[in-house]
């Protein structure tokens, strides 16, 4: 490889706002990394995940589309 060309590959910790923290390595020059969810507290990963049905939005597509065959 070519000198001075490649970022440099570091080790960094990664910590969420649950409080959960992991180590991986990056190419961003701070040794800290600090994200707002995680796989740890993350709807999606926990299982806990909800649709949120705003102004019965669900509902209005269904009843616009949901009584066509498809083509």
């Amino acid at each position: 490889m070519k000198p001075d060309t490649h970022p440099n590959y570091q080790e960094i910790s990664v910590t969420c706002s649950c409080g959960n923290s992991f180590k991986t390595k990056s190419v961003i020059a701070k040794p800290v990394l600090n994200v707002e969810v995680c796989s740890e507290c993350h709807p999606f990963y926990t299982g806990t995940q909800k649709i949120m049905d705003t102004a019965g939005r669900i509902d209005k597509f269904r009843q616009k589309y949901g009584n066509k065959a498809a083509a």
